[in-house]
């Protein structure tokens, strides 16, 4: 058994799991911010209730995403001790920043907004759900700071074998950190509105809570709508191009450029081989990718035959993660507007079909954040820190095959009862339905 390809299963296990959890988090808490402002301003009750309803859907994914997140943490230290090392200098101000500016903030004001209701002021409340969702995305801020100086470095000198912070601005907004956080984050809100259209089909399905699932319906729709636009242009967009910039390899790889050409084309359809690279019953345009990464429709790319052999990613993953998950970015632009057309014109309730799309679609925006991902940490192989610090030399020297693998199956069998565990209680909490809202006011 090789202990180095042990442990990086146990992280894409252990952060892939975790990252189902983040992204709902952060969608759902800014919808309550938008279904809360709603209710107050409109002295709609039924905005209240999708608020309460949603709340408890945000505690429920909270608690599952602190739990699984404390793990993927924990093995910095395990199985990454050359890595920790290495990058400690830099990585402590992030993760430290994560949790007293950011955890806290989303927990404190959770507690806050759960219990509160009814025995604070609605502006206090109000106040409660908007900082949640702050805190949820100052979270994924210093998380992203963190992983966008792993691709891009910046800011440091190097210094007795370790990375030194000679900059923290410099450190935390590295080339690639603000576009890789907009398009994480937009993400995120995908997900939330996914989930909230999705559980609001599941009510007009079954003729229940009729009012509630169509208001609910047409928050999580228009939202929807908007975000998936965002995440193809400008976010998406942008972030290819600063890929093309300053990671080449990683570029060439997930576009299926593997020799170099003048009016590079886009690849929209391909079947990949490995050995050697090709692409077989492509689909393109030629020229589109020059212009869309450098404004000209003449620009040469460079192909994967500029690169050492040992700088080259993995290409078949690498291309497939990519384009799939543009795929599914397609699929929720059309599904939202649709969608919103079904709800411009009063019958989305009798629109069946697309009822069930959208339920049965629920899942499918995670599917694109682990897709995205796996794109993201695929492409930078074989480097952990992008030219400065090989995955191979980053792993613990003492901890064994076995060790990692026992850990493997132990987390592997904690996730699936974790997970089980969440959807039975999200399942439970939906067929259960929204409460109606009892107590009286605290004036604002």
């Amino acid at each position: 058994m090789d202990a180095l390809l042990l442990a990086r299963l146990q992280f894409a296990l252990t952060i892939g799991f975790h990252f189902l959890f983040p992204p709902l988090t952060i969608g759902v808490a800014w919808l309550l911010v938008v279904v809360e402002t709603l209710g107050w301003r409109k002295k709609d009750e039924v905005y209240t209730r999708i608020g309460m309803f949603f709340g408890k859907v945000l505690g429920l994914t909270f608690a599952v995403g602190v739990a699984t997140g404390i793990v993927m943490e924990f093995q910095f230290g395990t199985n990454w001790a050359q890595y920790s090392k290495f990058v400690g200098d830099i990585f402590g101000a992030p993760l430290a920043a994560e949790g007293v500016f950011a955890f806290f903030l989303e927990s404190g004001f959770l507690g806050l907004y759960l219990f509160g209701r009814h025995r604070v002021s609605k502006g206090v409340h109000w106040f409660s759900a908007l900082m949640v969702a702050l805190g949820s995305t100052l979270s994924a801020f210093w998380i992203l700071v963190a992983n966008s100086w792993q691709q891009t470095p910046a800011g440091f000198v190097l210094r007795n074998g370790r990375a030194e912070m000679t900059s923290f601005a410099e450190a935390v907004f590295n080339p690639s950190m603000w576009i890789r956080f907009f398009h994480t984050i937009d993400a995120a809100l995908i997900s939330g509105a996914f989930l909230m259209a999705g559980i609001a089909a599941y009510y007009l399905l079954k003729k229940r809570e009729i009012e509630f699932a169509t208001k609910a319906m047409r928050v999580a729709v228009v939202f929807g709508l908007i975000t998936s636009v965002l995440e193809l242009m400008p976010f998406g967009h942008e972030h290819t191009r600063q890929v093309a910039r300053t990671q080449p390899e990683k570029f060439a790889a997930i576009e299926g450029l593997y020799a170099s050409q003048e009016s590079a084309p886009l690849v929209f359809f391909a079947v990949p081989t490995t050995r050697p690279p090709e692409l077989h019953a492509t689909v393109e345009i030629p020229g589109l990718l020059s212009w869309m990464a450098f404004g000209d429709p003449n620009a040469v790319i460079k192909g994967i035959n500029e690169f050492p052999a040992d700088q080259i990613p993995p290409l078949w993953l690498t291309f497939v993660s990519f384009h799939n998950m543009v795929v599914l970015g397609g699929f929720f632009i059309l599904l939202m507007l649709f969608a919103a057309y079904t709800l411009w014109r009063g019958t989305i309730a009798a629109s069946r079909k697309l009822l069930k799309v959208i339920l049965w679609s629920i899942p499918l925006p995670l599917a694109a954040c682990q897709l995205g991902w796996i794109t993201a940490e695929v492409g930078r192989q074989p480097w952990i820190v992008y030219k400065l610090l090989r995955t191979s030399e980053a792993a613990s020297i003492t901890v064994s095959a076995g060790e990692i693998l026992f850990s493997i199956i132990l987390f592997g069998l904690i996730y699936l009862f974790l997970g089980s565990l969440y959807v039975y209680l999200l399942v439970k909490k939906v067929k259960h339905g929204p409460a109606a809202v009892h107590g009286k006011e605290v004036p604002a």
